[in-house]
């Protein structure tokens, strides 16, 4: 177990780091001639959108497909875990033979797999990542790298351990591996600056390889790796981003009335990253992408929050002096996992953003959504078998309504709600209501910097045939102080 948690804390301070480095990377474009800054207003999820970076984005232009390379760069992102199986670990289900490929090749064999959370919703999905962005770093574009993420994990299930194909796995490798490599592969194209040079070039670097190794390692291969390109390229487009990277104090327990008495104090930080506008970038995946990471202190959890919901397409409802609705089609990862409470599901959600700007100093924005829930990983009381699996799989249906009332452009009042129903397909016979109520009241005290309070709780409504229904309620509560970029 020592081993175990080592790894749990390398894991959290790798995601720190690499937010860190983000928000680092970009902000320091603020130094060249790439940046440009446009006074807007758009919406996402409780960040400030006035003075929003406008940073050049080299991400759609054409570029030469590899396909053998990017077939052995996959091959790579398998033959590499596997050996760490084999070699260094010597694990009974990495030796694999001729036999136990034909044997998983019948899909009438494969079994749901009995991992911990953490290895089947955050894991695989990485893993997945890495599969698409093989193809998507070798000039391929969203649409044409996306089969890669389902090959990968499919030769994977057959070929990568002796346990039978698990089609949990298969769905959050593939799902979940294109929706993490596309937001990767875009964040890590825009930490490089190509225009700057020394050591803070060198470092830009090496963020891109964390963020996205398989962008890095490209860079590494084309000798793009701190070459200093021409100024002012006019083929590149803008894309415009705003973030908020955090810290503070936050407590959850399982009893409301217990928060204070009893709830655990833990330090957390967070980083909230709007890419491109919802009203403007709409037309081409993930032109506009949310994505929400937060790492803490916790005793059984590090990774507390990995959430990315990208825009596949949009269109104009109608548009206004008054009001502009823009409908949308997101895909979308969730990960919660905190000391009281875990969910992580894989959905597709049909959404309307709304903008309303009453007056120059009021503003509301609207978010109403409602899709369907592909699979999730939902706790269960009565469930613990295996490595540790206590959780149930399940498709459902899922709904979020969010709004955020912007006042003097400095005080920002923020609500949400995200329920969904699950049915379970495999684990108990069950099926569950989930909740999720969060409000948050933000305040800018200085430029770039501002003071937040965030208060909520998880609700979680399960029916069983064969057990007791349970019914619990878990609250949290947040104080932070963050800096925008």
């Amino acid at each position: 177990m020592p081993d175990q948690k080592l790894s749990h804390r390398f894991l959290q301070y790798f995601v720190l780091l690499a937010a860190g480095l983000c928000a680092w990377s970009i902000q320091g474009y603020s130094q060249t001639d790439s940046l440009k800054r446009a006074d807007t207003t758009i919406h996402a999820d409780t960040i400030r959108h006035t003075d929003t970076l406008q940073i050049p984005d080299s991400v759609d232009l054409p570029q030469k497909k590899r396909f053998w390379r990017a077939s052995g760069e996959l091959m790579l992102a398998q033959v590499i875990p596997w050996s760490v199986n084999y070699f260094i670990r010597d694990a009974d289900f990495a030796h694999i033979s001729f036999s136990s490929i034909w044997y998983n090749l019948n899909l009438s064999h494969w079994e749901w797999d009995d991992n911990k959370f953490a290895t089947n919703q955050f894991a695989h999905p990485y893993q997945g990542s890495l599969y698409y962005s093989s193809f998507r770093t070798n000039g391929y574009s969203f649409w044409q790298a996306a089969p890669a993420a389902f090959a990968g994990s499919f030769m994977w299930e057959v070929a990568g351990e002796t346990h039978p194909g698990a089609p949990n796995d298969f769905i959050n490798t593939s799902m979940g591996g294109i929706s993490l490599g596309e937001m990767s592969y875009r964040v890590a194209n825009l930490v490089v600056n190509d225009q700057q040079r020394g050591f803070k070039r060198q470092l830009q670097e090496i963020a891109a390889l964390v963020i996205n190794p398989m962008y890095g390692f490209n860079r590494i291969l084309d000798g793009k790796w701190g070459r200093v390109r021409r100024p002012d390229n006019p083929s590149l487009k803008r894309v415009t981003l705003h973030g908020l990277l955090d810290g503070g104090i936050r407590q959850y327990s399982e009893k409301e009335s217990d928060l204070f008495k009893r709830g655990r104090n833990e330090w957390y930080a967070g980083l909230r990253f709007l890419y491109g506008d919802p009203f403007k970038d709409y037309r081409k995946p993930f032109d506009n992408f949310l994505l929400q990471l937060e790492v803490g202190g916790g005793d059984t959890a590090h990774i507390n929050v990995v959430k990315v919901g990208g825009n596949l397409y949009g269109w104009q409802l109608s548009s206004t002096a008054k009001a502009t609705h823009i409908g949308a089609i997101t895909a979308n990862y969730d990960y919660y996992r905190n000391s009281s409470f875990f969910y992580s599901g894989q959905s597709i959600n049909f959404n309307v953003y709304s903008n309303l700007p009453f007056s120059r100093n009021v503003h509301l924005y609207s978010q109403l959504g409602a899709g369907i829930v592909i699979l999730a990983a939902v706790p269960d009381a009565y469930l613990y078998y295996g490595e540790g699996r206590n959780y149930d799989y399940g498709p459902g249906i899922s709904l979020l309504l969010n709004e955020r009332l912007q006042l003097f452009r400095k005080l920002w009042f923020h609500v949400t709600y995200r329920g969904g129903w699950t049915k379970t397909i495999n684990g108990n016979k069950s099926s569950f209501f989930l909740h999720a109520f969060t409000s948050e009241l933000r305040y800018d005290m200085f430029k770039n910097v501002s003071a937040g309070v965030e208060w909520g709780y998880f609700f979680l409504d399960g029916t069983y045939k064969d057990y007791d229904d349970v019914q619990k309620k878990y609250p949290y509560l947040k104080a932070a102080v963050g800096i925008q970029f």
